[in-house]
């Protein structure tokens, strides 16, 4: 095959007092980088807690210039079908075809009006992978980060229609991490939502990504109600 893998499995655990360490979902990731540039995410996402679960499925493709081309989507709430929807992102316009219980058949078409930065698709592999996007040769700064996503919700769990967010996007430093999948040269990355323009305001969010163009994620926490740390445990480049 001409193309490159890279997989791994991400551990989520609570930060909540009396909680502490304890497991609360898991992450399995896969990047395909083909020959032409471009390359596609799939995730599998287990949140256990807190109710309801969410189970989530994944499919991300990004051209050359690691802008988004197309991502699908589907859904399980408490193991409950909640919905399913593809996206393209093509000739100045974000599409969408959805499909749930809550809304039956649904199709969007949203002009760009103006540039982005990508597209949020909830796994924590492609929230590490699209700080990409930020200039390091500038030195530590922080931008407004616009996205579309299929969801405003901060664990993703509505249905897969068109919405769009400006987070600020940090650049802190670069510095070795460790964790249980190895020692890295990292970059340190913080996602703020000054102006809550995801719904009701997303918590702080530090993360910790390889330093290379494969921008893997290795270990980060969100603040907040949510008290959720994520940390890289298996990793296999092949």
């Amino acid at each position: 095959m001409k193309h490159t893998t890279i997989s791994g499995k991400i551990l989520y655990t609570s930060r909540k007092p009396g909680r502490e360490g304890e497991e609360r979902g898991r992450e399995y990731f896969t990047f395909t980088k083909h020959s032409d540039g471009s390359r596609t995410m799939r995730a599998l996402c287990e949140i256990e807690e807190p109710d309801p679960t969410v189970l989530r499925d994944i499919t991300y493709s990004l051209d050359a210039d690691d802008m988004p081309t197309d991502c699908y989507v589907r859904l399980m709430i408490g193991d409950t079908f909640m919905g399913a929807g593809i996206f393209r992102m093509a000739d100045g316009y974000v599409e969408c075809e959805s499909f749930g219980p809550s809304i039956g058949r649904v199709s969007q078409k949203v002009p760009f009006n103006g540039p982005f930065d990508g597209f949020g698709t909830h796994p924590i592999a492609g929230d590490a992978y699209i700080t990409k996007k930020m200039d390091k040769s500038k030195g530590p700064h922080a931008r407004k980060f616009r996205t579309f996503l299929p969801s405003p919700d901060h664990r993703g769990a509505t249905p897969p229609l068109i919405a769009e967010t400006t987070l600020t996007l940090a650049y802190v430093g670069d510095e070795t991490v460790t964790v249980k999948a190895g020692t890295f040269e990292a970059s340190h990355y913080k996602y703020t939502d000054p102006d809550a323009s995801m719904a009701g305001g997303h918590p702080d969010y530090d993360m910790w990504v390889t330093a290379d163009e494969d921008s893997i994620f290795l270990k980060g926490g969100v603040d907040g109600y949510m008290m959720t740390w994520y940390e890289l445990v298996e990793l296999s480049r092949r």
